[in-house]
């Protein structure tokens, strides 16, 4: 299971990262757009994946992932139930959905890729 503590201390080390309480939903984004946020009650947490790749992510484990609600749809957006993630997998999820968000060269420059 995670926690929001446990994406707080990531996304601390991801560049344009800022955090945002809204509507009582705990959430992260650079700039305006929104790439991680939770449920009020913490149970579910959603990232930007891409759209076309969404509905294999679900259909790969369902029990772990699900769509966002339809008015939700027309965003790169997928979620997950946050007992079901451990935290490698929920690094690997927040790291791919800041990446989304971010320049390339920002991206680039904090993973070291060219």
């Amino acid at each position: 299971m995670i926690t929001v503590e446990q994406v707080r201390a990531l996304t601390r080390t991801l560049p344009r990262t800022s955090e945002h309480l809204i509507r009582d939903q705990v959430k992260f984004r650079v700039g305006s757009i929104v790439y991680v946020a939770f449920s009020q009650d913490e149970t579910v947490m959603g990232f930007a994946f891409p759209r076309e790749e969404r509905a294999a992510l679900i259909e790969s484990e369902p029990a772990k992932f699900h769509l966002p609600r339809e008015s939700d749809m027309r965003f790169n957006w997928v979620h997950a139930w946050t007992a079901a993630l451990d935290e490698p997998e929920m690094r690997e999820l927040v790291m791919e959905a800041w990446r989304m968000v971010v320049p390339k060269k920002v991206a680039a420059a904090r993973l070291g890729t060219p």
